[in-house]
């Protein structure tokens, strides 16, 4: 008899829960699914979840009960949308391979199945501590930027995630989630509009990384709200009478500040909670159709600031130019009663609704590109695909973006662009054009010419100067705002630097090769960082700028050259191996034509460094030294075309010689222990010896040069196997 003991199947809570979550689910997917939907959705989820492998999934969550929640939450939260909806239910069963791509698309329809493609892409980097690794977040943020349903629908997602995990006993997992809705999704939340959402991720976030600080600030609201309550309604209650004398239909109500807010604030204005004056919002929604909604918010506004002083400073007009992100209302700070400074807000029901469910509240989820949302997106692709800082200061960038506060500046001809606080006319040149941005000078601001330096007020006129001779300096950098400017401004000094570094190179070539030199690269990037260069192209760039003369640095590597061939110590990248004697009766590994190599002077080229096992062949030079080259060698077509007749065959004779080196090159991660892994794999390989090590690490990155010496051509490729298996090896190859 089976023994079912050991099946992971969901707790009796859970059952009771997924039950409970499909009435639930049934509710609002009647009104928009025919019966025929609801019945054969039903008929999937029930068949696919009696074929799973597992209840839970490897942190011991139900990926059943998840999704249920996911699609509770969107409905109520933003919109029951049909094909989101679908989308979300099989998702985890496209995922576990429970139902099958082809029969989705035949049976839901190319937009649900474009829909789950979309959350395939992104789920390959989400949860990978995508906000720390530069590609991963790189190529979750690019997936998400391809469809802004796949955007809301992982904003959910995410938040259910984090209502899950309270107390989840893997707390490194849980401090990575929550760094990642702190950093990702709550600043996505906060553009779209999804305000409560993004409140509720970013306080959950704090619980779970620095539970004493979220818990004692909870406890203290607690403490206080019946205070609070009693004040709010103090101020409140003579408002009501006011705006009722005046006509107006409202609703008016108070709230707390999330805690994380609350948080922010005592650390940046570096008080205690009670030193924080606005702990609190009270909110006026006012029922009024389209063409009176500004005319009545500011006459509910007028009648307040008569009621309060008003504080003029912290102003906030967000009805005549809304964000980008489509939020509208009117905020005062006035001081209320008892010496206190309150914030009102005025707004009307349609705008209160955009405030609470964002864009998808009334945005068109599938039609014409045109609404703010999609170039905000245009936006963060040109961030993302330019630029070539680590994930922090990527998520800096995008924080400075999404919450900094915005300035409106137009046009000559009247078009209105919306620009970061602080930024500069180089900031809107960049944001007209990227070329525009490359050449230009200054700018006539309101008919007076301006340097690129000058700052956009709101409603200024900005005509952009440009010149073709104009190209970008690494100083504009300090002088920028926005990221798409500054990653524009890097991607262009780099393309100019790589374009120096490339001519640089090739003169140092060239005179090599008049000089008969042959340029070993490992001791070139030895003497380059010797002489002070962090990177190769700077110094080649430079090379190129006649700051570095070409003979005199092959001078000094020709004496780096003799020193290591003749001294006493051999390095690993001038590393030879030396052959047997004569005298000592083993058989040479080489043999040329029909003859042993016996007796002959050779030796092994450094440009290719061949090993035991490689296609070889051999040019005998000017001394009469026979040097060995892999067929393979990047010099070989130029020799075989040049010297044809100073080329000779050369086999391997089938007996194995003295181990050789082999220099390898080498990316990853610059994670702790990542080194000690592969130098460990080198010397548990029996017959390979690590000659030499050399690695640069930059923004969390490192590559380098490894050279071990091997036997043959088989245990190279044994050993290399073994290499990529390691934990953070992006790539490794032969060189």
């Amino acid at each position: 008899m089976m023994d079912h003991s050991n099946k992971d199947i969901l707790s009796i809570s859970e059952r009771r829960e997924l039950i409970s979550l499909l009435n639930h689910t049934r509710e609002f997917i009647s009104e928009r699914f025919s019966i025929e939907e609801r019945e054969k959705f039903e008929k999937i989820m029930l068949a696919a979840m009696r074929r799973a492998p597992a209840a839970h999934d490897a942190k011991h969550l139900s990926p059943a009960i998840l999704s249920l929640r996911t699609a509770i939450l969107f409905a109520e939260a933003i919109e029951p949308d049909h094909n989101i909806l679908l989308a979300i239910g099989l998702y985890p069963l496209l995922a576990n391979a429970l139902v099958d791509k082809d029969e989705i698309l035949k049976d839901w329809g190319e937009d649900v199945a474009s829909l789950l493609e979309g959350l395939m892409a992104v789920d390959r980097f989400s949860n990978k501590n995508s906000a720390t690794n530069q590609d991963n977040f790189r190529g979750l943020m690019l997936s998400l930027a391809d469809d802004i349903r796949v955007i809301i629908i992982m904003i959910v997602r995410n938040l259910v995630l984090m209502r899950a995990i309270n107390h989840h006993p893997d707390e490194e997992w849980v401090r990575n989630v929550a760094f990642e809705a702190s950093c990702l999704y709550a600043q996505l939340a906060h553009r779209l509009g999804l305000y409560k959402i993004k409140g509720e991720l970013e306080d959950l976030a704090l619980k779970y990384t620095n539970r004493e600080i979220y818990t004692q600030i909870a406890h203290k609201l607690n403490e206080t709200k019946r205070s609070r309550d009693a004040y709010i309604k103090s101020f409140i209650d003579p408002v009501k009478e006011k705006l009722l004398a005046a006509g107006l239909k409202f609703d008016i109500k108070g709230r707390t500040k999330s805690i994380s807010s609350i948080w922010n604030k005592m650390k940046k204005q570096k008080v205690d909670l009670q030193g924080i004056y606005d702990l609190f919002a009270i909110r006026v929604i006012i029922d009024t159709p389209r063409e009176k909604e500004k005319s009545d918010c500011w006459l509910a506004y007028s009648i307040v600031a008569d009621m309060y002083t008003a504080n003029p400073a912290r102003m906030k007009d967000w009805i005549s130019i809304p964000k980008s992100n489509g939020y509208e209302s009117l905020h005062a700070t006035v001081m209320g009663p008892g010496s206190k400074w309150v914030e009102v807000q005025f707004r009307t029901r349609r705008m209160d609704l955009v405030a609470e469910k964002g864009l998808a509240a009334h945005w068109r989820y599938k039609g014409v590109k045109s609404d703010s949302t999609d170039q905000w997106m245009t936006n963060i692709r040109d961030i993302l695909e330019t630029a070539e800082t680590g994930p922090m200061q990527l998520m800096k960038d995008m924080r400075m973006d999404v919450y900094g506060k915005e300035v409106f500046a137009f046009t000559p001809k009247g078009d209105l662009f919306r620009l970061a606080a602080g930024a500069t006319v180089l900031d809107f040149a960049f944001l007209i054009h990227s070329n525009v941005g490359s050449h230009c000078t200054g700018a006539v601001v309101n008919g007076q010419h301006r340097k690129i330096t000058y700052r956009i007020s709101n409603g200024d006129t900005v005509e952009i100067l440009t010149s073709s001779n104009q190209s970008p300096k690494s100083d504009w950098l300090n002088i920028v705002v926005s990221s798409k400017a500054r990653n524009k401004i890097k991607q262009s000094l780099n393309e100019e630097l790589q374009r120096k570094a490339d001519l640089g190179k090739e003169l140092l070539e060239r005179r090599a090769k008049n000089r008969k030199i042959d340029i070993d690269e490992a001791v070139l990037m030895k003497l380059i960082k010797s002489a002070g260069y962090k990177y190769a192209n700077e110094f080649f760039a430079d090379m190129n700028d006649e700051k570095i003369d070409p003979g005199k640095f092959l001078a000094s590597y020709v004496d780096e050259v003799t020193v290591k061939t003749e001294g006493p110590k051999i390095s690993a990248e001038e590393y030879q191996m030396h052959r047997p004697d004569e005298t000592q009766g083993k058989s040479d590994v080489l043999v040329i034509g029909d003859k042993s190599i016996r007796g002959l002077n050779y030796r092994f080229a450094k440009c290719c460094a061949p090993i035991y096992g490689d296609k070889v062949f051999g040019f005998i030079s000017s001394d009469g030294t026979v040097k060995i080259h892999r067929c393979d060698c990047p010099n070989s077509a130029n020799i075989r075309e040049r010297y044809p007749y100073r080329i000779i065959r050369a086999d391997w004779s089938g007996k194995e010689g003295d181990s050789l080196p082999v220099s390898l090159r080498i990316v990853g991660n610059d994670d702790i222990g990542i080194l000690a892994n592969i130098t460990s794999i080198i010397s548990k390989e029996v017959g390979a010896n690590l000659r030499n090590v050399s690695v640069d690490s930059n923004d969390g990155m490192f590559q380098g040069v490894i050279v071990v010496a091997v036997s043959d051509q088989r245990q190279l490729t044994t050993l290399l196997k073994k290499l990529r298996t390691v934990k953070g090896v992006k790539d490794i190859q032969r060189i």
